[in-house]
């Protein structure tokens, strides 16, 4: 009986297929490649976890896919390098949702030569084929 209450109020990670790895694992790998690609100044490497009809909450209001999101980041992306700092992510809550949705809240933190920037972040992803897409992004 305490097995099944406590398998009943667990939260279940969404699992891939067999052949996949499970959810949470393709989001951390997805969010480190995109922080790398951040850090080593490769916009298209940072903006591919995108999906291309993603959304993202500004203080303006909404950017509406990723060509426009790319587009709002591409300044900082200058001579090699990111003149914002270097990004990094602390998963805070990471859960499933369905099989093909899953929602990660996550601390990012950019460190730069003269100062530290640090805010909550909560994604949005979408299983799109073999990959794990962000489709809303809430940053502050």
């Amino acid at each position: 009986m305490i097995v099944a209450v406590a398998a009943a109020t667990a939260v279940t990670p969404v699992l891939a297929a067999p052949d996949r790895a499970p959810a949470s694992v393709a989001i951390r790998e997805a969010m480190a490649a995109s922080a790398a690609g951040w850090n080593a100044g490769d916009l298209a490497r940072f903006v591919a976890v995108y999906a291309d009809d993603a959304v993202f909450v500004t203080p303006k209001g909404l950017v509406r896919g990723k060509a426009a999101i790319t587009a709002r980041y591409a300044p900082s992306f200058t001579g090699g390098g990111n003149t914002r700092g270097q990004l990094s992510f602390v998963p805070a809550e990471l859960r499933g949702i369905d099989p093909t949705h899953a929602l990660l809240v996550a601390r990012w933190t950019l460190t730069g030569a003269t100062s530290t920037e640090t805010g909550m972040t909560t994604l949005l992803f979408e299983r799109r084929g073999d990959a794990w897409k962000i489709v809303a992004d809430h940053s502050s």
